[in-house]
């Protein structure tokens, strides 16, 4: 299979092209993918207009175009079985499509409408305003305890940062956007030079051209840029409490960490965090001693890597890329009587991963997991492209080809030094969605024990690992712990 990237980065002046970047993917399949990747974000927002790279990206994936309302494109599309989707991250913002071939003349005519000649209507912004807010108080903060403890998490860690609120922003800063905000980030952001151009299929030979040359209608401008600020350094460990009422209690924690895909100790920490806690597989440490042992909950994952929607997903999202990442523990949902001890048998699970390392056998066999783990990842065009496009923004090769190569020479002492240099248990966020938080924090604070009770008889290794993790000393005090009321996030 052929996979050109064309980069075109110097004019003849020796000033930085604004022409956009393209990832070429042909094949013979008989559908044409596009991933068209704009380098802005969220972090681009405006202080008091959070919210504004998410509605421009809206008004262009679920808006009308100048010619055309929304909902005569919806008709459009519908014989074709084709839509537009739009996501934004911090730095990133990708709109993606698929068609069949037999239909492309017809398709791209009106995707390359609704990016290049938007029609602005109010009425379009005042129902995209109204489902960014329905997602924020309803969806995400009245529906969904695990993701919106996790995006607590981000929040917190990122607290006055540019990655300091929600992709889809504030409520209240929702209610201020107009459409002279959205038009003019859109004139600010939506250029050439910060355009990746991502097709794959059974495209015709000269089309890629044909799309630089109608993508150079956007503005000649330079690529966005900004300088990475660390952020605020985490003293100690600190307990956020999101009071709820619900049945179970959700449980998230992490720290930032400098890894990013293109460090050297990236491909060691992706095989340590699949030994521990592989996203949706039933084989990590904390899957096997939570779930399988003790019936907690239903799955215990760990990740390097920023990872939204984690209870729809069985694979990340490719066109995610961050200047700054973390380390998380996703705990999902346990009872509120097991809380603590779920808390302290994660944390007990995470120490003995920084003391001991992997075994010789675990190394094996998830590097192995992972090597081939990545060529499920790109079993798709629409992600293929995704990920090449990533390889763009990280400066790194074909993401296959970076993992797999990296873990032919790999050693087990590799991933264990870094284990020890990257991950840490002094300095960690955690993040807790329930009811009765005052009760649990005063729980946490004092270090009461927590004993376990089974429905049904456990061997003795495990009953008498819990008489030790009732009180394993998590090391809190009562200044460490707020609670935050649910209806307080994100307004």
């Amino acid at each position: 299979m052929k996979r050109r990237i064309a980069v075109l980065t110097f004019a003849a002046a020796g000033v930085l092209s604004a022409q956009p970047k393209i990832v070429e993917l042909p094949s013979d399949s008989p559908l044409v993918t596009f991933r068209l990747v704009f380098q802005t974000g969220a972090a681009s927002d405006p202080a008091g207009k959070e919210g504004l790279a998410s509605m421009t990206a809206a008004m262009l994936a679920d808006g009308g175009t100048r010619e055309m309302t929304y909902k005569q494109i919806v008709d459009a599309m519908f014989p074709m079985a084709t839509s537009v989707s739009g996501r934004v991250d911090k730095e990133m913002t990708a709109f993606t499509a698929a068609t069949h071939v037999d239909n492309l003349e017809q398709f791209y005519t009106l995707f390359r409408a609704m990016l290049l000649d938007p029609g602005w209507r109010q009425e379009d912004l005042n129902r995209l305003k109204d489902n960014a807010i329905n997602y924020l108080r309803v969806t995400l903060r009245g529906n969904n305890d695990e993701e919106l403890g996790k995006e607590v998490l981000y929040l917190d860690l990122y607290r006055n940062h540019p990655y300091g609120w929600h992709n889809a922003g504030k409520v209240s800063a929702l209610q201020r956007i107009t459409i002279d905000d959205v038009k003019e980030f859109y004139r600010q952001h939506y250029s050439q030079a910060n355009l990746t151009i991502g097709i794959a299929g059974g495209y015709p030979k000269k089309f890629p051209q044909r799309l630089i040359k109608d993508f150079a209608q956007l503005p000649v401008k330079p690529a966005t840029t900004w300088s990475w600020q660390e952020p605020e350094p985490l003293k100690g460990i600190r307990v956020t409490m999101v009071e709820k009422d619900t049945r179970g209690v959700a449980i998230s924690m992490g720290f930032p960490i400098s890894v990013r895909r293109g460090h050297p100790d990236y491909p060691a920490l992706l095989v340590a965090t699949a030994c521990f806690g592989q996203h949706r597989t039933s084989g990590g440490r904390l899957y096997n001693r939570l779930r399988e042992a003790r019936g907690l909950n239903y799955g215990d994952y760990a990740y390097i890597e920023y990872f939204p929607d984690g209870m729809y997903r069985l694979e990340p999202e490719p066109n995610l890329g961050r200047s700054g990442q973390i380390f998380q523990i996703w705990i999902r949902p346990v009872e509120p009587a097991t809380a603590h001890f779920a808390l302290r048998a994660a944390l007990w699970e995470y120490e003995k991963l920084i003391r001991d390392g992997l075994s010789q056998e675990e190394f094996e066999r998830w590097r192995n997991f992972v090597s081939k783990n990545v060529n499920l990842l790109m079993r798709t065009k629409r992600a293929e492209l995704g990920y090449a496009i990533d390889s763009l923004y990280y400066g790194i090769p074909n993401y296959k080809d970076y993992i797999q190569k990296s873990l032919a020479s790999m050693t087990r002492e590799q991933v264990n030094a870094a284990i020890r240099r990257h991950l840490q248990k002094d300095n960690i966020l955690i993040v807790i969605v329930g009811k009765n938080c005052k009760a649990l924090r005063a729980d946490l604070s004092d270090n009461r024990p927590s004993p376990m009770k089974y429905n049904s008889p456990k061997p003795k290794e495990i009953l008498d690992e819990d008489k030790f993790i009732e009180r394993y000393r998590i090391g809190l005090t009562p200044s460490a712990v707020r609670i935050v009321p649910a209806g307080e996030l994100f307004e």
